[in-house]
């Protein structure tokens, strides 16, 4: 080959290198998705278009350089199970749950796939990882409450209702195994105020309306908590309607309780989470070790107050309360 024939060869070949490693970082990489919701949840799907939109902002397009693979386990314990098997046995890159028993489940079956959660209340005390600021192991994610708001529930029922006698924290042992995190200072603030605090554990639909149904016959006034998990998430719309209906103020954790007819929430903006989360996906499809990146926490609450809840439950808001609310639905 002549002189001139290698460097213009040699020339071409330099261009295509950067190509040809672009080409290699760029390669389909593939998503599994395990939600403890319901596929056709409307705000499912809220909180899955900011994840969408996230991921194609830092250039991830499904079916163009990322394939997603989606499961939607409503809540059912068995059902999260089959599909954490499921997704790994597909080997994605990465894997994206949404609660606390989708991450469980994954880790059951794996320790090398990669692991990114969201909406996890105690991922330390759950064992999903050794360290928030370095997790170690194959997950990370983003927490979804800090426990002391527990503390706050308590004291913006008094202040909405101010009859409460009895506090009565809400969740369902199996899918919110951390509930005594956010009880413990729950019982700080009503022993304060002078309000009794009870627990209240339900397994199942029965168990729920049996409850409300207990605390509407007793007398004095109680206040109801309801606990962040996926079956207080997928059962939301019966939990309001037990509200009203036995006429107890009840306070929830996430702003689709107040838009489905909750009286008041108090909690994080969970769209932003996802909306955040996308980053990480990216951090770990590029490379990143889920063990280095730290577990990052909510940076936005919102107060939501349904005025139309509390008309119906005879409760004048205090105006004082009103200026505070992020958002008022009237």
């Amino acid at each position: 080959m002549r002189r001139r024939e290698f460097v213009a060869a040699l020339g071409g070949a330099a261009a295509a290198w950067p190509l040809a490693v672009h080409g290699q970082q760029d390669r389909v990489r593939s998503l599994g998705v395990l939600s403890g919701s319901a596929e056709d949840d409307p705000n499912n799907r809220v909180w899955f278009a900011a994840f969408d939109k996230g991921l194609q902002s830092l250039g991830w397009v499904e079916s163009r350089n990322i394939i997603i693979t989606r499961r939607f386990s409503v809540g059912d314990l068995g059902r999260t199970r089959t599909y954490a098997k499921e997704l790994v046995a597909l080997r994605p890159d990465l894997i994206f749950v949404t609660n606390t028993p989708a991450a469980t489940a994954v880790l059951q079956e794996t320790r090398s796939i990669p692991l990114l959660f969201v909406n996890i209340s105690d991922p330390l005390g759950s064992g999903l990882v050794s360290s928030m600021a370095r997790p170690g192991g194959n997950a990370t994610g983003f927490t979804n409450f800090e426990f002391t708001v527990g503390g706050k529930w308590v004291q913006l029922m008094k202040e909405l209702a101010p009859n409460t006698q009895r506090a009565v924290v809400i969740f369902n042992p199996e899918t919110a195994p951390y509930a005594e995190n956010y009880v413990r200072p729950a019982r700080a603030a009503a022993d304060s105020l002078h309000i009794e605090l009870i627990t209240a554990p339900v397994r199942d639909r029965d168990q729920l309306e049996s409850t409300f149904v207990k605390q509407a016959e007793l007398p004095d006034g109680a206040s109801i908590l309801i606990i962040p998990d996926s079956f207080t998430v997928v059962n939301r719309e019966r939990i309001i309607l037990l509200s009203v209906r036995n006429r107890l103020p009840t306070i929830f954790p996430y702003r689709t309780f107040a838009l489905d007819g909750g009286l008041i929430v108090y909690g994080p903006d969970i769209t932003d989470v996802y909306r955040r989360s996308a980053a990480y996906v990216d951090r770990i499809l590029r490379g990143e070790k889920p063990g280095d990146l730290p577990v990052q926490q909510p940076t936005k609450f919102e107060l939501v107050i349904n005025l139309k809840t509390a008309k119906v439950l005879g409760l004048t808001v205090p105006s004082t309360l009103l200026a505070r609310a992020d958002e008022v639905i009237e």
